[in-house]
């Protein structure tokens, strides 16, 4: 319409159950089955899930859960191994596609495999949400839903209303009513351990977080974390999508033990064999290390991590392996370990 100035929207477009939807591409006979993605496929062994269909969850089967409590949840189940050069050619796929939509002042920034966010002048925010949904159902076969939001923040959370392959809308004008009940937890970076401290404040909701007084939760979470907390209750996030193309934060392995390690000089020994399969990762990022992190998870899944801060960044294997070994060594609890990890968190670029 004439003299009606287009509004800025941001939309964030989620792949619905994306490494089973994309099994089903190559196995469509696994279509309306509880299917399951995770370790090499056997729930037999120790491992956990990655993805797992619609029908799998409405049997209490999600992300993160063992897959031998998977197969007792849904012994029917499908289950697969990950296989990941499969999914990264999948996502090329739908990341080309919505890159080519068109739409004026549209800019994509790939989150991941399975997510983006889309920054777009528009009127008719849903109409192109719509188009989104057939570009990438056309390039990919794959379905995937759509929030739509004035900020990131908005637009992300959006996405889980909408699901599976919806849209959904989320403002500033609607945010109280669809949030402000929730717990805040279901808040975008506000995790289980976050929601527990908050709780202990007698904060359990996004209204309550949005009411809190700033500065009485920067003595409790720090001076940025603290204000932080209080904005993302109120639905303001001042961050802007940007098309410079994503780059992964870190790079790390980690193994499930079928057996628990009880000797911890065994452990120092695994660890060390995660050291050159992680440098050659970082060979491939073509970027340094700045930390590196240990994980260790015991047999009752309590996980711990501790990290060394890299003098200056590298990809020298003897710095590594000298600062991994720094860090297993802050371990004081030396119970039998089912998982290990080693994690690098990289640079930006070379210097």
């Amino acid at each position: 319409m004439s003299g009606v100035a287009t509004a800025r929207w941001v939309l964030h477009v989620d792949l619905d159950q994306f490494l089973a939807a994309a099994e089903m591409l190559r196995r469509p006979e696994l279509r309306g089955l509880p299917v399951v993605v995770g370790g090499d496929g056997d729930p037999t062994k120790r491992g956990v899930v990655s993805t797992a269909s619609y029908e799998a969850r409405a049997l209490g089967v999600h992300s993160g859960v063992p897959l031998r409590t998977a197969a007792k949840r849904a012994p029917d189940a499908v289950f697969l191994a990950v296989d990941k050069p499969y999914y990264d050619a999948v996502s090329a796929e739908v990341m080309t596609a919505l890159k080519q939509v068109e739409a004026q002042r549209y800019v994509v920034e790939v989150l991941g495999w399975d997510e983006a966010f889309v920054a777009a002048d528009t009127d008719d925010p849903e109409a192109l949400a719509l188009r989104i949904q057939r570009a990438v159902l056309d390039a990919s076969g794959l379905d995937c839903s759509v929030g739509i939001g004035q900020n990131p923040l908005q637009a992300k959370l959006a996405t889980d209303f909408g699901k599976p392959h919806g849209v959904y809308r989320l403002t500033h004008d609607t945010w109280h009513d669809v949030m402000g009940a929730l717990p805040t937890d279901a808040l975008w970076g506000i995790g289980r351990k976050t929601a527990a401290k908050l709780a202990a404040l007698g904060i359990t909701t996004v209204d309550e977080l949005a009411a809190a007084d700033p500065e009485r939760l920067a003595g409790h979470f720090g001076p940025a974390t603290g204000p932080w907390l209080v904005r993302r209750a109120t639905g303001r996030d001042p961050s802007k999508v940007v098309d410079t193309p994503w780059q992964a934060r870190s790079r790390g392995r980690q193994v499930t033990y079928q057996q628990d390690i009880a000797d911890w000089d065994d452990v120092r020994r695994e660890l060390l064999a995660l050291v050159p399969v992680v440098v050659a990762d970082l060979e491939t990022e073509r970027r340094p290390a700045t930390r590196i992190v240990v994980t260790v998870r015991y047999p009752t899944f309590l996980t711990r991590s501790h990290g060394r801060t890299l003098p200056e960044p590298t990809a020298d294997p003897a710095v590594i392996e000298a600062s991994a070994l720094e860090a297993l060594a802050m371990f004081d609890d030396h119970r039998p370990v089912r998982l290990l990890g080693l994690r690098a968190e990289l640079a930006v670029s070379w210097s």
